[in-house]
């Protein structure tokens, strides 16, 4: 439903807009969620040490979510949405290589079928 509430949203404004809005709601939710559950922290009782990834992270989503609503705005959400979920294709690739992560075959099997079905549906 995302990506459907998103085509939809960004059809009269600019998709960094768009985005912009999106990332406010996410900021009140996630805020609201940490509150209502108890669990919100004041940042100076935080070490720095657990800025170091989130940093970074935060960053990668931004960018992502850029491109993904600019590619919302002109292209048809049923190819762009199946091609952003590759990204679970590189995390467990990423993963097996940089954290040492280790898959059987019928796992590596799933994986080649995400990554085989979001090229089919992204066909034209």
């Amino acid at each position: 439903m995302t990506a459907m509430f998103a085509k939809v949203g960004i059809e009269n404004i600019n998709s960094d807009f768009a985005t912009f809005i999106r990332t406010i709601v996410i900021l009140f939710v996630v805020a609201g969620l940490l509150a209502i559950t108890g669990q919100w922290q004041s940042p100076s009782t935080v070490s720095s040490r657990p800025y170091l990834f989130p940093v970074p992270s935060g960053s990668a989503t931004g960018a992502s979510c850029l491109c993904y609503f600019r590619a919302l705005k002109i292209g048809d959400a049923a190819r762009v949405a199946p091609i952003d979920k590759l990204s679970v294709v590189l995390v467990v690739i990423f993963a097996t290589i940089f954290l040492g992560k280790h898959l059987s075959w019928p796992n590596w099997l799933g994986v080649a079928f995400i990554a085989a079905g979001a090229v089919l549906v992204s066909l034209k």
